[in-house]
């Protein structure tokens, strides 16, 4: 099967024809805002990565200096322009940000001696660049506190390229962040992380060559990025709204967000400096409700309340509005607009939402009869770069009333290969859905193509004319896309359905050892006990003391560990009745076991795990875990 990506059908070329006159792209001003304040950058924003490679870079994507292509949505095209902007930039004084070296952006604000750093984006690599732009142009300054806004990986995850925890303790660094960032940045990574890797792949298109029939952005920025990641432990939480600082002479007023873009988030606003730093809550996209790649889902009407307030308090007192992604904006009546549409959008989103739920509408019934107000939906920021409004709509309906859409029929229906089965041998076979389904293709109908073939492909994954005919659709409604994820998504999707195999990623969790050298062993048998297979589990009994050495004097180090009826529950301390085992690791070696169950087998019988009491338990303890596959199909059974 011919892998390589095809030509834009007439259907998806008129779509764009559309695009282009709904929306005014004679209008630049977010090309100057983007560009201004530059004051340096590298030549492509190229950056190696230490295990050889390329951890980061714009050269392959070149081609968007071009006019927009008919195999790229023109909206999105030109997102992917204005995320290619890269380098140094002056927001305003003593606050500067390096956007374009990785997924978020990292802002410096110049203190009365040293230098507070905004999110350390999402690899080590990444980071130490974009330190050493700033110290180039700006000098060198002590870093004095680093901030996380939120849980995500893309603003912590490359701290360690600007500072190390020994120089964090030694030099009395602040590293700050909103109460509950801790828990949830190892929720999201360790709980979740396996398929939430998987699912990435698809979201970002990590794995999709850069091209005009390919990769083109991620929306928030151009791509995720590769590289060693890390993770330092905050040594300061914020944990009441508003709460206010002063860092080097920097007053800070802290925003908590908890709950809109991430569980665990928060605005800063610098009173001094007129400047209001709104994380990720308002960025130059429609935001996710719910990822792609999955997440908690995040409460649409709280993300409004928030921006409410901000524009309340802050906004009247700043000059201009930034954030980690994207580029700032100035002026009142700009930021004024800005901040009251991004609130207006999450609020309209909501709040219709609810309004066709009570008329008895399931998520896809409103997801394609709900529309913004035409004002709003014209304004740049306000397109879904990232979301997407049907997606959102499903998000909202599922935070309230649970994935069911109250359709009996649907509480209880057959998984994906016996349904496919099924609905192939009732529309006549497979010969005769492709028949239709071609018809329909040189239609213009890529959704109905994609549903319907991608049934035969889950009833026979052999079916060569099936996967094809899928992978075309949806190759085409990746085109269509003018939210980047979507298009990632459908692509990724073609390209695993044309090559009958998922991309070579190694297999394991998305967990650096880092981010395991602090992990309290409460949260490594929190993960240990998702791979218990419970049925292969249900039988055994046993009670395990797991201790880590040589902490084992605080009773959180402690953890007595009971398997029963197949699940596994952990409780602080010592306990009076005895364990049949007793397991003492050093820190350090949890991430090892974290690998699996092979290499917990294979620690246990080198000597390496300091073991006392029934072995054989422990082997059939380990045995009874399960080894987890990152690369599971998708588009296929």
């Amino acid at each position: 099967m011919n892998i390589d990506p095809k030509d834009a059908h007439a259907a998806t070329r008129a779509a764009h024809e559309r695009t282009r006159a709904e929306l005014d792209f004679s209008d630049t001003v977010s090309f100057d805002d983007a560009r201004r304040g530059f004051i340096a950058t590298i030549p492509d924003a190229h950056i190696p990565a230490d295990s050889g490679g390329v951890a980061w870079t714009m050269r392959e994507h070149g081609f968007l200096d071009g006019q927009a292509s008919d195999t790229v949505n023109p909206s999105l095209w030109r997102q992917a322009q204005l995320n290619r902007i890269h380098g140094l930039f002056k927001v305003t004084e003593r606050i500067y940000q390096v956007r374009g070296f990785s997924l978020a952006n990292v802002t410096f604000v110049e203190g009365d001696s040293g230098v507070i750093l905004i999110d350390p984006l999402t690899f080590t690599e990444h980071a130490r660049a974009a330190l050493a732009l700033y110290t180039a142009h700006r000098g060198e300054r002590p870093l004095k506190a680093i901030v996380y806004t939120h849980s995500h990986r893309d603003h912590y995850g490359g701290v360690r390229g600007v500072v190390s925890p020994e120089q964090v303790q030694s030099e009395g660094i602040l590293v700050l962040a909103p109460a509950g960032f801790t828990e949830e940045a190892f929720s999201e990574t360790m709980l979740a992380g396996v398929p939430m890797r998987r699912r990435s792949l698809y979201q970002f298109g990590s794995s999709l060559a850069a091209g005009p029939r390919s990769h083109v952005d991620s929306g928030l920025g151009k791509a995720a990025g590769r590289g060693g990641d890390g993770f330092i432990t905050p040594n300061q939480l914020i944990t009441q709204t508003r709460e206010r600082h002063v860092i080097d002479g920097v007053e800070i007023e802290f925003q908590l967000t908890p709950g809109a873009e991430a569980p665990a988030e928060m605005n800063l606003f610098f009173p001094g400096l007129r400047a209001l730093n709104l994380a990720e809550n308002a960025c130059h996209t429609m935001h996710n409700l719910c990822p792609l790649r999955g997440a908690k889902t995040r409460d649409a009407l709280a993300w409004a309340r928030y921006l409410d307030e901000a524009l309340a308090h802050y906004v009247p007192r700043a000059d201009v509005v930034l954030a980690q992604h994207h580029w700032p904006v100035w002026g009142e009546a700009r930021i004024t607009e800005y901040v009251a549409g991004q609130r207006d959008l999450y609020r309209y989103l909501h709040d219709q939402t609810l309004r066709l739920m009570s008329q008895g509408l399931t998520p896809v019934e409103i997801g394609e009869q709900l529309l913004l107000p035409n004002r709003l939906s014209r304004q740049w920021f306000a397109r879904g770069y990232y979301g997407a409004v049907a997606h959102n709509v499903a998000a909202i309906y599922a935070h309230y009333l649970g994935p069911y859409d109250g359709n009996p029929v649907h509480l209880n229906p057959h998984p994906p290969q016996a349904n496919a089965e099924r609905y192939v041998r009732y529309m006549g076979g497979a010969d005769r859905v492709l028949e239709r389904a071609r018809a329909d293709y040189a239609a213009g109908d890529f959704r109905w193509v994609a549903e319907v073939t991608n049934r035969v492909v889950f009833a026979d994954p052999t079916h060569r004319g099936a996967r094809e005919l899928c992978a075309d659709a949806m190759e085409q409604m990746g085109y269509q896309a003018e939210s980047a994820t979507w298009r990632n998504t459908y692509l990724l999707a073609a390209r695993e359905l044309r090559s009958q195999q998922a991309p070579a990623v190694p297999k394991g969790i998305a967990i650096s050892p880092d981010v395991v050298a602090m992990l309290p062993l409460e949260k490594f048998l929190e993960f240990l006990a998702i791979r218990v297979n419970g049925p292969r589990a249900q039988d055994i009994n046993a009670r395990i003391d797991w201790i880590l050495k040589p902490e084992a004097a605080a009773a959180s180090e402690r953890q007595r560990v009971t398997l029963s009826n197949g699940a596994l529950n952990h409780r602080a301390g010592s306990h009076g009745d005895a364990a049949q085992v007793t397991v003492c690791t050093p820190r350090a070696q949890l991430a090892q076991l974290l690998q699996g169950p092979a290499e917990m087998l294979r620690s246990l019988d080198a000597g390496e795990i300091d073991v006392k009491g029934d072995r054989e338990l422990l082997r059939a303890f380990v045995r009874a875990l399960d080894d987890f596959n990152p690369m599971f199909n998708v588009v296929e059974p």
